[in-house]
């Protein structure tokens, strides 16, 4: 897999976002596979998992961000 040029630039920073286009439930997911340039369903899983093993801990920072971003 090639390396996407960066084409952001000094006056334009990357920026947080919620990605509706790919979102299955909120677009939190999607929004940080997109940020840190990963695939969304790994970021999908790792919530999943991380939801199960942190006794829903994760869930509810889910829907912080959902609401924070939104």
């Amino acid at each position: 897999m090639s390396d996407p040029i960066d084409t952001r630039g000094p006056g334009n920073p990357r920026k947080f976002h919620l990605d509706k286009r790919n979102a299955k439930l909120g677009g939190v997911c999607a929004g940080i596979a997109d940020y840190f340039d990963v695939d969304a369903t790994m970021v999908r899983i790792l919530f999943v998992v991380g939801t199960l093993i942190g006794f829903g801990s994760l869930l509810l920072i889910y829907l912080v961000i959902w609401a924070v971003a939104n």
